[in-house]
Order: structure tokens, then C-alpha cells, then sequence
């Protein structure tokens, strides 16, 4: 029997006063798969993210988060969907600990301090970090508990949107053992990023989206960094 996918876009496009902002996308990622999509400021990156999480309504084409359909039943997608922004918002006077147990609450979910402190270790903070509140924390801790918060979910789906902006160089491999452990566990990840890098390092796939459209897909493993940087210049270049 198939699993069903995490991701499943068909033919999706959504025009904004007469530009189109996506064109036909078709993108569809299997359980714990990792999906990098690349691609210039206003490919359509974001514009992808938002019709994921029923924040727009495409003109056309089909969206499904673990088998449900987000343009029909937006609620029930979202709830099966974890979306970690450029910067994760919590809040400053709540720990770590706290801030977990209260976003997990809104999700539907309650879970106890053991469990948050489980769920945080796995997220990857460190443990003097737990009851320390979020108010002092750097950007790279701020995700981590924004991973915690899917993990404890159950999210099927990961959103990230440009993760590794404003990280530094262990901040980021600290993102890179977050994403695969999240994997691990079945859930699929889609990231957009300009981090070739971390493409390289983390994603399964690829896919290039220039003015709305999916101009190419690869298997990363089959680039070596060098030939990866070449694909993408090449791609924003035609």
C-alpha cells in the first residue's frame, strides 16, 4: 500500500492583477523527505508557503497536506502542518519549556513538563536552556523550540522559510541535525533558502522556481557542490 504523501501540489497557479505569481507548480514530497526550493526574490517562494498554509486560495490546481485537501478544509491542513518562519516568534516572558506547553495547547494538544523537556532535548536545546525564558534567546534557539512545537503536534509537514538566514556557521549545522532528525521521524520538510550549502548538506531534492515556475528538479546527491552552484546561476541567469 502507498504511503500518503506529505505534499501533494497539482498544477497550482495564482495570478495577482494579471501577474502570475505561480504557474502550473506540481510538487509532491513522500514522508521525512527533505525538499529544497531555490530560486530568486520573487519566484515564488513565499507565495507557495502561504497557498500551503491557506493563507491565499490558488485560481487553479490542487493541494493536499497528508491526504487533506488545504484549499476545501484549510483548518485540518494547518493542523497537520508546522511552519517555522524567518523569525520564530515567541513569547519573551514564558521559557522555553513554557512556550512549548502553551503552543502546543493552542495546537489542541497538552502535554507535560517531562514531555516538553524530552521534546526540547530532541529539538536540539540545551537543557540549561529549558527553563530559561525565550526573551534572551538567539535566533538558532528560537527554532528549536519552533521544531519542538511540530514535533509535539505531530505535524506531517515542516515548513521553512529561509532557515539558515542570520545563523551563524554552528547555529546552522545545529539547524541541519534539527531538520534531519525531524526527517527521521517521518516528517517531510519542505525549505526555501538561498543556502546552497545546506541544500546540499540536508535536502533529498531540489527544485529551481523562476517567475512562478518549476524550471528544473534534481536529486541532490547527484550534484557536487561546485555542480549545484553552477545549476542555480545558470538557472537565474536564462
Amino acid at each position: 500500500m502507498t504511503a500518503t504523501a506529505a505534499l501533494h501540489l497539482d498544477g497550482v497557479s495564482l495570478a495577482f492583477g494579471g501577474h502570475r505569481a505561480l504557474d502550473a507548480l506540481s510538487l509532491t514530497l513522500a514522508p521525512g523527505e527533505v525538499y529544497a526550493l531555490l530560486g530568486p526574490n520573487g519566484a515564488g517562494k513565499t507565495t507557495t508557503i502561504n497557498l500551503i498554509l491557506g493563507f491565499l486560495a490558488p485560481d487553479s490546481g490542487a493541494i493536499a497536506v497528508d491526504g487533506v485537501d488545504a484549499v476545501a478544509d484549510p483548518l485540518a491542513a494547518r493542523a497537520r502542518t508546522a511552519y517555522l518562519p524567518e523569525t520564530v516568534m515567541l513569547h519573551p516572558a514564558l521559557t522555553a519549556i513554557e512556550n512549548l506547553r502553551y503552543f502546543t495547547l493552542l495546537a489542541g494538544r497538552r502535554i507535560d513538563a517531562a514531555r516538553a523537556r524530552a521534546l526540547l532535548t530532541d529539538a536540539g536545546l540545551q537543557g540549561e536552556a529549558h527553563g530559561r525564558r525565550a526573551g534572551g534567546f538567539s535566533k538558532g534557539m528560537r527554532q528549536k523550540v519552533g521544531v519542538a512545537i511540530a514535533l509535539a503536534k505531530e505535524a506531517r509537514l515542516l515548513l521553512l522559510d529561509e532557515p539558515t538566514s542570520g545563523l551563524d556557521a554552528s547555529a546552522a549545522n545545529d539547524l541541519s541535525t534539527t531538520i534531519r532528525a525531524a526527517s527521521a521521524r517521518g516528517i517531510a520538510v519542505l525549505m526555501t533558502t538561498h543556502d546552497l550549502f545546506r541544500v546540499h548538506d540536508v535536502a533529498g531534492r531540489l527544485g529551481i522556481l523562476r517567475d512562478g515556475r518549476l524550471i528544473d528538479e534534481r536529486a541532490t546527491a547527484s550534484l557536487d557542490p561546485a555542480a549545484l552552484e553552477r545549476l542555480y546561476l545558470a538557472a537565474l541567469a536564462a
